[in-house]
């Protein structure tokens, strides 16, 4: 598969570029909206061409797939402008600033019988597939609850807009509370139904929240509690999922690397749990290939992105109310 990447990012640079050559694609060009940093960035990278015109990176017909990584706002546009070339999309999370926007994305994929996919990486883990595995097998009985810690610091070099803009689409919400609510998702099969939150600003940055907290009502009775943060340089990641005849301990799990230890606790004592520590994004590139080619789906399908927006939409208004919300997914599948 032959790609443009729409986005001289942190994360096609340090992660997305050497998993689509992995996994055998060819990147062709490369979009950015600063005609000097796309240049260095093609340099960089060993990529033929650059440019600042999405227009003319879709019009290219040697283009079969678009990866976008641009700040969260440009997503719908660039997205439509993909798929009306007749190009497969893999999209970053959030898909749009709105669930509306999100939405029409994804339907006017379907319209035009192309792949859309929601880069949603932490469902691609051998650690996240392993802990599904574990509640699917019944080894901790009935599930009851999941706590979920992805509070961490920023890095220096993705702040910027990401914590002063929320025309771009920043706050910790946008960024981290869609990755929890797909890994609620991709582990418990259930849509959050209802949420309570706080949010906080530390001044870190301007006008965006940098931590949250919330509680998730599931339509099973299970019940969720998610922490996410820009500010906590000390917490380190985890996942826990507790039931009726067992726990599951996920340590450091939560990141774009196949790192950290899954423990399982039950009457029997305390189990280290395996896991295939393959890459996540060779992992989401290869089922979209895949799913090009006519086999199955991607490993996060837009819908999957839309409904995980859908959670985050819902956890900022709650916040902002101090109200409890019922989480609208917009007719997603």
């Amino acid at each position: 598969m032959r790609w443009a990447l729409i986005g001289a990012s942190t994360i096609a640079a340090q992660y997305m570029i050497r998993a689509l050559r992995a996994e055998g694609g060819e990147i062709i060009r490369v979009v950015s909206s600063s005609s000097e940093r796309g240049a260095a960035f093609a340099v960089t990278h060993a990529i033929p061409l650059s440019g600042v015109s999405v227009e003319e990176a879709v019009a290219d017909p040697r283009v079969d797939a678009v990866y976008i990584s641009t700040t969260n706002e440009k997503h719908r546009p660039q997205a439509l402008a993909a798929i009306a070339a007749g190009k497969h999309v893999l999209c970053e999370k959030p898909l749009a600033m709105s669930l509306a926007d999100a939405v029409s994305m994804v339907r006017a994929a379907e319209e035009k019988d192309v792949v859309f996919a929601t880069n949603h990486h932490l469902r691609c883990s051998g650690s996240h597939r392993a802990v599904r595995a574990l509640i699917r097998d019944g080894r901790i009985g009935r599930v009851l609850s999941l706590r979920l810690h992805h509070a961490v610091h920023l890095p220096e070099n993705l702040q910027g807009w990401r914590i002063n803009s929320a025309v771009a689409g920043g706050g910790v919400i946008p960024d981290i509370t869609v990755h929890d609510a797909d890994v609620v998702r991709f582990l418990t099969g259930e849509d959050p139904k209802t949420v309570v939150a706080q949010m906080a600003a530390s001044g870190l940055g301007k006008g965006v929240e940098d931590s949250v907290m919330s509680v998730w009502s599931m339509p099973s009775g299970v019940m969720v509690m998610s922490h996410e943060s820009f500010t906590h340089p000390f917490a380190g990641t985890g996942l826990e999922v507790h039931g009726t005849e067992g726990s599951i301990f996920a340590k450091g799990v939560m990141t774009q690397n196949p790192v950290g230890a899954i423990e399982l606790v039950t009457a029997a004592g305390r189990e280290p749990v395996a896991y295939d520590p393959h890459d996540l994004y060779g992992e989401a590139v290869r089922r979209f290939h895949a799913a090009a080619a006519g086999h199955g789906e991607p490993a996060a399908t837009g819908w999957d992105g839309v409904k995980s927006l859908a959670v985050a939409l819902a956890v900022r208004e709650a916040a902002l109310t101090g109200a409890a919300v019922d989480v609208d997914y917009g007719g997603a599948k």
